[in-house]
């Protein structure tokens, strides 16, 4: 199997992802990957090239970037170039931790939507406290999205919270406002229904966004806009309580020594609510997997994404979606 690599994409490239495919390649031997990129700086810390092929590139894809005419006038970007190795088949999926707005747009026009599905989604592993974690979708794909979208977004993340989460029968919610049937809005009342109806997924009802980290449901749908707002609250408030803990650990000689015993824990605990532990967040509904690695991504956070992009590939979980989306197509055909 092989993976294609952004090396210049996000906050620490080239240093951390490369540090993150060092540790891929020792754990994972049944992977190859290509890094794309400055080939000067990427030697600097590759470890081992065994497995590893360069293809250089000066060209880069920048935060500050309009998406879509970067994607269409830098064609030697290093983005650009991991998404056409696997248009072209010499990948099986690809990484990034660069552009978010770029990296849909190379998904969309390079790597290709999956026929039948209207928008892709995307769609990481957020923290539960149980550790568990579930699949959130769309967040920040689509800004707007239609009923059926909303469905569609429900049997991509159900596929894939089975065959990558190893999660039978997942449990699907939709985000809404109430967990009565008819709370809502237009949208979310009639992607209930849909819902409801559909018997390639384990619906379970609407979920509110207080009981999200509670784990309701193993796969969340809603629209991206409030979906993106939902992933930055989360974001910061875990960032303010750490913060707060910090502080209060600080603030005298006995909350050092507090803080010193707890030191692991508290640890532990930061992993515990790190959705980058899981992996990236994947582009769903595209001809292959396409993750988005979190732009201030460290090693291991690279690493994780390697591993999701991985189990992704292995599971084909592209085809089952294709397939489940095309099966889905003829039956309506069938019924009108």
């Amino acid at each position: 199997m092989k993976i294609a690599i952004d090396a210049m994409g996000g906050d620490n490239a080239p240093k951390e992802i490369i540090l993150g495919v060092n540790k891929a390649i020792k754990e994972f031997n049944d992977i190859e990957i290509i890094l794309i990129g400055k080939e000067k700086e990427i030697k600097q810390y590759l470890e081992n090239s065994a497995r590893v092929e360069i293809v250089h590139t000066d060209e880069v894809i920048e935060a500050t970037d309009e998406p879509v005419r970067a994607v269409r006038r830098k064609k030697n970007a290093s983005m650009v170039l991991m998404a056409q190795a696997v248009a072209d088949g010499k990948a099986d999926a690809c990484i990034s931790a660069g552009n978010t707005g770029a990296l849909m747009a190379a998904g969309l026009f390079i790597v290709g939507r999956i026929n039948g599905i209207e928008r892709p989604a995307l769609a990481p592993t957020l923290p539960t406290i149980d550790g568990q974690g579930f699949v959130m979708l769309d967040l920040g794909a689509n800004a707007e999205a239609k009923p059926e979208h909303l469905l569609q977004y429900a049997i991509m993340g159900s596929i894939y919270a089975e065959k990558v989460r190893g999660i039978s029968k997942p449990r699907v919610g939709l985000l809404n406002i109430g967990t009565e049937e008819k709370k809502g809005n237009e949208l979310t009342k009639q992607a209930f229904q849909l819902l409801k109806e559909e018997s390639n997924i384990h619906f379970v009802g609407n979920v509110e966004s207080r009981e999200l980290l509670q784990g309701p449901a193993d796969v969340v749908v809603t629209d991206g806009f409030t979906g993106n707002m939902v992933l930055k609250s989360i974001e910061g408030t875990a960032g303010s309580v750490f913060s707060l803990l910090k502080k209060v650990f600080t603030s005298n000689v006995k909350t050092k020594l507090a803080a010193g015993l707890v030191k692991n824990e508290l640890k532990g605990l930061k992993n515990m609510m790190d959705y980058t532990e899981y992996g990236g967040a994947g582009l769903f509904g595209l001809n292959a997997p396409v993750i988005k690695a979190h732009g201030s991504s460290n090693a291991n956070a690279l690493y994780n994404a390697v591993r999701q992009a991985r189990e992704m590939a292995n599971h084909h979980v592209s085809s089952i979606i294709k397939e489940t989306i095309n099966k889905e197509t003829i039956n309506k055909e069938t019924k009108s």
